[in-house]
């Protein structure tokens, strides 16, 4: 069942009227509860933090899937301070953050999309990114711009929106521990191959 924003709003200010909540749903900075209750909508706005992550193309010449590459070699951080721009040109990718922090508990999981009237000016955030119940940190964004004009990204803009629904077990013992959890900086993962996959790849 996915949760209305007023549930959102509910559980946000339930958890901040009381500190000893053992397992609180915390979003921060705080969205604005009141306006939050009265949206009617079923998903909560976060905004663009700033950091980027873009690739280095005169590093490498190609991302060798499996390979021994790593994020430092063929990518740059960059830092854009709120009152500045980032600009995506057409058909560049660029690795964002979320400026909101989130701790969801271990009976709600979520997923990430990006809004629809950026998608109308071309620009394609995280079409479907999973956020598991025990989650800490901000979520990297995916972003994309597919149109025809470069495209101003400035740090604090609402970007996208987070839908939240409770799951069917609440173990403690099975929540997310990823390895990007706790993350402030969007993050490249090598993807790894296992020993396996590696001989149907290499053809043994």
């Amino acid at each position: 069942m996915i949760l209305k924003a007023e549930r959102i709003a509910e559980l946000l200010q339930r958890n901040k009227d009381n500190p000893d909540v053992i397992d609180p749903l915390f979003i921060i900075p705080s969205p604005d509860l009141d306006k939050l209750k009265n949206s009617g909508s079923a998903s909560i706005d976060l905004r663009l933090g700033t950091w980027f992550v873009t690739p280095r193309h005169a590093r490498i010449p190609h991302l060798d899937v499996g390979g021994e590459a790593t994020q430092a070699q063929f990518t740059k951080i960059s830092y854009v301070p709120f009152g500045s721009e980032y600009y995506l040109h057409p058909r560049r990718f660029v690795l964002g953050i979320t400026l909101e922090w989130l701790r969801l508990p271990k009976d709600l999981a979520g997923y990430l999309v990006g809004k629809s009237s950026w998608g109308r000016c071309g620009l394609i955030i995280a079409t479907a990114v999973g956020v598991h119940p025990g989650f800490k940190g901000c979520l990297t964004l995916e972003i994309s711009n597919v149109g025809e004009v470069p495209i101003h990204l400035r740090p604090g803009l609402p970007v996208c929106q987070l839908f939240l629904h409770h799951v069917d077990i609440a173990g403690t013992e099975n929540i997310d521990r990823s390895r990007f959890v706790g993350e402030r900086r969007p993050t490249i993962e090598i993807i790894k191959i296992n020993e396996e996959d590696r001989k149907l790849w290499e053809g043994d």
